[in-house]
């Protein structure tokens, strides 16, 4: 394998909105920041995914994009982002910007000029269609619900939103939208930021006509265009949402022969715990022995032909020590856990901001608590099918996308030491206990545990490169592997029971050097080993 940078760094996502406030104003911006730089240098990560921080009328936080060359006012200017990239990189931090191509705001100049006529120069920057018996083109659906089709009675036509109405899909058929976006990537990667998280990625080559949306067949022919256009030219990591890759698909995105991106995220493993036919909101219990044949089989099917990220969180999901984990009496055991389990994976790992401290879901009682767009529209959406309120707002508490966007818990001062203003969502009520001051403090906390985590991946050459194996004879509420490379043999267990579970291996012997565990255990015995209600630990086998 080729030793790029980013196969062996960890990547930490900054939702600025919520990351640190530095005027008061209640909403995180860049030069707050700025400000918590040596905070991430001491965590060890190398790379920054810092979700958009573009002008934007904010419908969808940031992700509709009114100036891709300017900064949101409430974030900062040009000057500061400038600053960001430079301050990061004395540190050996490298920012990957979130790029959101799929799309834009209505409030782009290019949209508003599409909008004034049919026969306007920019028209076809966006996909337009007639009525079709007086009404939308298709069937096609928004993700943010309802009719991906808005009229516009001016011109008598729909224009295709896959996304909000404030959100209108470019036109990717047309080259001179291609050169538009190869012309702002060069604008940010000649300011030195360190590569892209390519946004809904997948749907860029959608074919509305024939209800084709995700991996439509130009796609792979667009990023290689990309590529070669743009990034190519650069030592950067890209990284892809695709939310239907198989890791055949992945390999076309990731191959390095095939000149696209560096990897993707696929989505997989956070679905098992959805209802089979339903949506998001209707879930079921985690299925333990899917969660290990899905995430094995993304540590094995790629092979050299490809590259796998990681990861547990981000701005879209709920927080993985509320949602699979036990975030009361064994909130920290379980934050670790989950970090030991994935970190050391081979693969480059993603960390949420506040997913190093063991931040939590932040339930509400009422939807006047609720800011995120798509559980409001699913609100209104359920009320309207019969649904009672308290059901809606258990699945908002659930699965809400507010849960990962509530402001950074820096200390137990008022407002979490987030903002002196009024935070823009509020804080969750636990900061007195969970932040980062008192994790700082503590040299057994979550926090430390991901610091050793990063430091495993720099110093041990197994983790990034070392072939991975699934145990297959564990009890199924354990997951278990076994990491090899150039005779050496790391072992992995970890309990995603309530309850202790048992597991006898005798063939990895009766004694290791434990590497890293969250329960302070010193002594194992593969023999008979007795594990505790989310208990996780690493060893380094003796002999096999």
């Amino acid at each position: 394998m080729n030793a790029e940078w980013w196969k062996t760094t960890v990547v930490y996502q900054v939702y600025p909105r919520s990351f640190q406030d530095s005027d008061g104003d209640g909403i995180g911006d860049l030069r707050g920041m700025i400000g918590r730089l040596d905070y991430l240098k001491e965590l060890g990560i190398g790379a920054i995914w810092l979700s958009p921080v573009y002008k934007s009328p904010n419908d969808d936080n940031g992700y509709d994009i009114s100036d891709y060359r300017d900064i949101m006012t409430e974030f900062g200017t040009m000057d500061d982002m400038e600053e960001l990239i430079r301050e990061a990189a004395a540190r050996g931090i490298k920012i990957v910007m979130d790029l959101v191509v799929n799309h834009t705001s209505d409030e782009h100049p290019w949209f508003i000029e599409s909008r004034e006529s049919k026969d306007n120069d920019y028209r076809d920057y966006y996909i337009w269609r007639d009525p079709v018996n007086g009404e939308a083109p298709n069937s096609l659906r928004s993700i943010f619900s309802g009719s991906a089709w808005q009229y516009d009675e001016p011109s008598g036509q729909y224009y295709l939103h896959l996304f909000s109405k404030k959100q209108p899909d470019l036109n990717w058929e047309n080259p001179n939208v291609r050169q538009e976006v190869w012309d702002m990537m060069n604008f940010w990667l000649e300011k030195g930021v360190g590569g892209f998280r390519m946004d809904v990625i997948d749907l860029v080559g959608k074919v509305p006509d024939e209800e084709i949306t995700g991996n439509g067949p130009k796609l792979h022919d667009y990023l290689q265009e990309m590529h070669r256009e743009t990034f190519g030219k650069y030592d950067v990591m890209t990284v892809g949402e695709t939310w239907g890759a198989t890791p055949e698909i992945a390999k076309l995105y990731s191959d390095p022969k095939r000149k696209e991106l560096s990897m993707v995220f696929q989505f997989e493993h956070i679905g098992l715990d959805q209802q089979e036919g339903k949506e998001k909101w209707d879930w079921k219990a985690l299925p333990v022995g899917e969660l290990k044949r899905v995430l094995s089989k993304w540590q094995t099917a790629l092979g050299d032909e490809g590259w796998n990220s990681l990861f547990w969180n981000n701005h879209d999901l709920p927080r993985i020590v509320s949602r699979w984990g036990n975030d009361k009496e064994l909130r920290v055991e379980s934050a670790k856990m989950f970090a030991i389990l994935l970190h050391l994976m081979k693969g480059t790992p993603y960390i949420y901001q506040g997913e190093e401290i063991g931040m939590t879901n932040c339930p509400v009682s009422d939807i006047a608590e609720v800011s995120d767009i798509e559980s409001l529209n699913m609100y209104r959406e359920r009320l309207e099918a019969g649904y009672s309120k308290e059901e809606i707002i258990i699945s908002i508490n659930a699965k809400g996308r507010d849960n990962a966007r509530t402001p950074m818990q820096w200390d137990a001062s008022e407002n979490a030491g987030f903002s002196t203003g009024r935070p823009w969502l509020r804080v969750n009520p636990n900061y007195t206990e969970i932040n980062v001051a008192a994790d700082l403090a503590d040299p057994d906390s979550v926090f430390h545990c991901y610091r050793r985590l990063i430091e495993l991946r720099k110093l041990n050459p197994i983790v990034a490169w070392g072939d991975y194996e699934l145990v297959e004879d564990v009890p199924e509420q354990v997951f278990m592997y076994v990491r090899r490379y150039e005779g050496l043999a790391w072992v992995v267990a970890a309990n995603f029971g309530a309850s202790q579970s048992t597991v006898e291996i005798p063939r990895f012997g009766d004694s290791g050097e434990v590497i890293i565990d969250n329960y302070g255990r010193s002594v194992v015995d593969f023999s008979h080993l007795v594990l505790r209600p989310y208990e996780a630990l690493a060893v380094r086998l003796l002999r096999e």
